[in-house]
């Protein structure tokens, strides 16, 4: 892929994505309207010769001067505390956002890879969750804003396939992690990691058996660039299968951190899924992938980014 377009390419997954294309040789084209991504996320990339940087609004138009080999879709609100912010802009941005992308990878005969997630299997009735499973989404909850803008991107994506022959893949994302991730951004891991290091109690939402599955950001960009090129147009779940409680996720932090904090327990929000964990054969069967870095030492170097962010 020698032309490529990140949408949201100044967030947390789609700088790690223009920094490892960049370094595989592809010209990279980065478009981020800065509501959630940072230009601290690419700086370092500004004003090498195959990378161009250009603040843009996915939903109003895009355009990119001459061939276009593939669009990476990654342009959202991610986190609860944004699309709870902004709940129209996520609407706007999975459904007239993927239509601007669509367009242009039709026009320009370019490849779509959709960042997709987890939350359009809502809060699962079916455990761990496979590609097959339809989901189970409260489409009038505070969370529908962004589980459902993403179902719609997926059906939008598949429409254009059908319809139009465009080339398509979908990366149902699950939870990830790393640098670059924003220390307020409300995620479960910044959120200990920020309140291990300053001695701050841990907020847990319910009573801490609820699960969750952690990826690092590494093998995320290795999943998604396999299913660029090797993948097919039927959704594929990346994300590490190894499911953890809550609880146990705030006594590992704690103890990496070496810090002194306790926990304390807040009412879990509504809507908030009790599970989640991928069934990732479908990777390993179609492109060979699987997480390889253990969550201690993932965490250990998200943590040490975080001590560096601190101390800057």
């Amino acid at each position: 892929m020698k032309r490529v377009l990140v949408t949201g390419g100044a967030g947390f997954i789609g700088s790690h994505l223009c920094h490892r294309l960049l370094a595989e040789g592809s010209e990279v084209f980065c478009a981020d309207n800065l509501i959630t991504g940072n230009m601290v996320n690419v700086e370092e990339l500004m004003g090498k010769e195959k990378f161009t940087f250009v603040n843009l609004d996915v939903t109003n138009y895009i355009h990119v001067p001459g061939r276009l080999d593939a669009v990476m879709h990654f342009a959202s609100p991610a986190s609860p505390i944004d699309y709870l912010k902004l709940p129209i802009q996520t609407l706007k941005v999975g459904a007239l956002g993927t239509h601007k992308v669509l367009g242009l990878a039709k026009e320009k005969k370019a490849r779509v890879l959709l960042a997709s997630t987890s939350e359009v299997y809502g809060d699962p009735k079916v455990h761990p969750q496979n590609e097959d499973y339809w989901g189970h989404v409260n489409p009038i909850g505070p969370r529908g804003v962004y589980d459902e803008a993403k179902r719609f991107a997926e059906a939008l994506v598949m429409a254009y396939h059908r319809h139009h022959g465009v080339d398509t893949r979908i990366a149902r994302i699950f939870n990830t992690y790393g640098p670059r991730m924003r220390k307020g951004d409300g995620r479960v891991v910044p959120n200990f990691i920020n309140q291990a290091l300053s001695q701050e109690e841990l907020t847990i939402y319910g009573d801490g058996t609820h699960t969750r599955s952690f990826c690092y950001i590494d093998d995320l960009v290795d999943g998604l660039l396999l299913l660029l090129h090797k993948g097919d147009a039927g959704p594929v779940n990346l994300g590490n299968d190894k499911e953890v409680s809550i609880l146990d996720f705030a006594r590992m932090v704690i103890k990496l951190t070496g810090s002194s904090s306790k926990l304390r327990h807040e009412p879990l929000p509504v809507d908030d899924p009790k599970v989640r964990q991928p069934d990732i054969d479908r990777a390993r069967s179609l492109l060979g992938w699987e997480p390889k870095i253990p969550l201690e030492e993932g965490l250990a170097r998200t943590i040490e980014y975080f001590k560096e962010v601190e101390s800057r």
